[in-house]
């Protein structure tokens, strides 16, 4: 198996951890996102293709690493990265919504409600990546009409 995708898989070793890889990689994510953006004008258009980069590349090496380690290893945590940068996208950078964020993400990614579960039944890295994509997107949601909602008050 090539390294370059057990690296990326793993999110640079992350997945190796065992129980709790995919929290830690979460909240690794969470703090990259806050700490290399505050105090900067936040790029909207920068936020997406990190995001969609990330994504492809995780589907990409999904596929790579599913033949030697099976499907959707535990060790394979890119897609919790994925889905924690969706659920931050457009969301004030401050830190009580990354932390919201954070938090509303990983209760979507292990509850797996709405569907989201069937996503893994998808083949290869697509299986990997979309349940945690939907996970992102429900979280990214929810804090949408928080923080719509709050600027209407």
């Amino acid at each position: 198996m090539n390294r370059f995708h057990q690296l990326i898989s793993t999110s640079l070793g992350i997945g190796y951890v065992g129980k709790g890889a995919g929290t830690l990689a979460a909240v690794v994510t969470a703090i990259c996102w806050y700490t290399l953006q505050v105090g900067e004008i936040p790029n909207i258009a920068m936020q997406w293709a990190v995001t969609a980069f990330i994504t492809v590349l995780g589907v990409w090496s999904g596929n790579k690493v599913e033949a030697f380690w099976g499907k959707d290893n535990q060790k394979v945590v890119i897609d919790e990265v994925a889905g924690m940068c969706i659920s931050l996208l457009m969301v004030p950078l401050s830190i009580p919504y990354v932390v919201a964020g954070l938090i509303l993400f990983r209760i979507f990614d292990i509850t797996k409600p709405l569907y989201i579960r069937r996503a893994e039944r998808l083949p290869g890295g697509w299986g990997v990546m979309l349940d945690d994509v939907l996970a992102g997107i429900c979280a990214n949601v929810l804090l949408q009409v928080v923080y719509r909602g709050a600027r209407l008050f």
